[in-house]
């Protein structure tokens, strides 16, 4: 008998891959609970400009996808904090990239305070 440090015993171990084994062979969530998996972008879905080629008006559009990617426990927080929900939840690669050129010494408390951070680096 092995003696270790595993926090796990040899039976919930061989739980854990066999509930893990859909998801590792279909590279996407296979849980009933699909309120737990974030929304995937539609085809029809507008892209995320970076700052700088984005209008005014354009603003609302990147709140909104913000918010639908970042849950609310993300705030308040650091741009590191933003950064960790929306790669835990697979936000665009665009999205992300933007998120990364906000400034990291502020503290953001909603969606708005992020956008606006985002505009005054673009400005």
């Amino acid at each position: 008998m092995q003696r270790g440090s595993d926090r796990l015993s040899v039976h919930r171990d061989d739980e854990m891959k066999h509930e893990l084994k859909g998801l590792l062979q279909s590279g996407h969530p296979t849980r009933v609970e699909e309120w737990n998996d974030p929304e995937p972008a539609a085809d029809d879905d507008p892209d995320v400009l970076p700052p700088g080629a984005r209008a005014p008006e354009e603003d609302e559009r990147l709140r909104l996808e913000l918010a639908r990617h970042l849950a609310r426990t993300a705030f308040p927080g650091k741009r590191s904090d933003m950064l960790r929900v929306l790669r835990e939840r697979h936000a665009p690669d665009p999205l992300v990239e933007l998120v990364e050129r906000a400034p990291e010494d502020r503290t953001y408390g909603t969606v708005r305070e992020l956008v606006d951070a985002l505009g005054e680096q673009r400005g």
